[in-house]
């Protein structure tokens, strides 16, 4: 694993010779994950030409001795970006990049004021959220397996889904299992979402008790190895009308169509568009109420971004969602989300959740 982690390093060092900064502080804690492996709650990490170090604290003398790769660790008694600070301090007159997204002004002021007037500050985005955004076999690897506990953990609740049953209970019944199965959590909030309420595309479950005869969304995701995955289904609790499955078949068609566009060196806005056109055919394209997709790593939300107007390109590499939805205020909502993995002559779906229409 450290040839990775040195390898990403030097990534980023050629990044930083192209701006013309002489280091580069990372405070967003999942890129330095990325960088060095450490997973603690406090940390940042200054990248220089002939070195690497993370700062972080007494509570992580040992974690960061186990975790952290390719870095020099200091250990501060006081506030870490005032040690940032003093360390750069030393450096005399410097560029400094820095995340803009992920500093508050206060941090930056703090930062300032222990560093000196001769650091010239950089703001430089999405240094490691681009390298992060192409994965390689490995993260796949991981993304695949929690793909795979996800849509076991889908297959074990079915069962659990009929009349009476909270959202709320449901919703505990997914990340009990999900964490039995050896996830070291969920990925975000389980959505469990019934009757008119599944017409709210990010739902937070509620005392609300099933009942007979309405759709129920269910949106899942594990964090296994440190990588994520999200899952989502839609069942009908009883005998489904005609309109709700023509709604079904739509939102199935519409992933198929941006499946289709899904490849290397098309503009993740096509993939979009491939999806709102399927959906148009239906005369539901103004049901489709967000993006058809988002990059899916360390985070359950990355590069690439698979919305309206999106130019940037898909790379071998990415790992995205595909996540079509209609939504009918006052009836309720369907999203159908898979993980698809682009390679570099196909593409392949990393959760295997049956996608048919279920009725229970």
């Amino acid at each position: 694993m450290e040839r990775f982690y040195r390898r990403r390093i030097e990534q980023v060092r050629r990044r930083l010779a192209g701006a013309g900064a002489d280091a580069l502080l990372l405070t967003h804690l999942t890129n330095i994950l990325y960088l060095c492996g450490f997973s603690g709650s406090a940390g940042a990490l200054l990248v220089e030409p002939s070195c690497v170090s993370l700062f972080t604290d007494g509570r992580y003398i040992l974690q960061s001795r186990e975790e952290a790769t390719g870095v020099r660790v200091r250990i501060s008694r006081g506030p870490l970006l005032g040690a940032v600070g003093q360390h750069l301090r030393k450096m005399g007159r410097a560029r400094v990049a820095y995340e803009p997204s992920r500093l508050s002004v206060a941090q930056k002021s703090e930062l300032g004021r222990a560093a000196g007037r001769k650091i010239r500050w950089v703001g430089l985005a999405n240094v490691v959220e681009d390298l992060r955004a192409v994965k390689d076999a490995e993260e796949i690897a991981r993304i695949g397996e929690a793909g795979r506990l996800a849509s076991e953990v889908f297959a074990e609740i079915l069962p659990l889904v009929k009349p009476g049953m909270r959202e709320l209970e449901l919703a505990a019944e997914v990340e009990y299992r999900m964490r039995r199965k050896g996830a070291a959590g969920a990925a975000f909030e389980t959505i469990v979402a019934s009757g008119a309420r599944a017409a709210l595309p990010h739902a937070r479950p509620t005392e609300k008790r099933l009942g007979k005869n309405e759709l129920v969304v269910l949106d899942l995701g594990a964090i296994l190895a440190h990588y994520c995955c999200d899952l989502t289904r839609t069942v009908y609790v009883g005998r489904a009308p005609a309109r709700v499955r023509r709604w079904y078949e739509a939102v199935c068609q519409a992933q198929v169509a941006a499946r289709e566009a899904l490849r290397v060196g098309v503009a993740a806005g096509t993939v979009d568009a491939a999806a709102r056109r399927a959906l148009k055919g239906f005369r539901l394209e103004h049901r489709f109420v967000h993006s058809t997709g988002h990059g899916l790593g360390l985070e359950v939300h990355e590069e690439p971004r698979l919305a309206r107007g999106q130019t940037r390109l898909v790379q071998a590499g990415n790992v995205v969602t595909l996540e079509p939805g209609v939504y009918v205020e006052g009836v309720g909502g369907i999203r159908i989300e898979d993980d698809v993995v682009v390679l570099a002559d196909r593409t392949e779906v990393l959760t295997s959740a049956p996608r048919e229409f279920l009725e229970l």
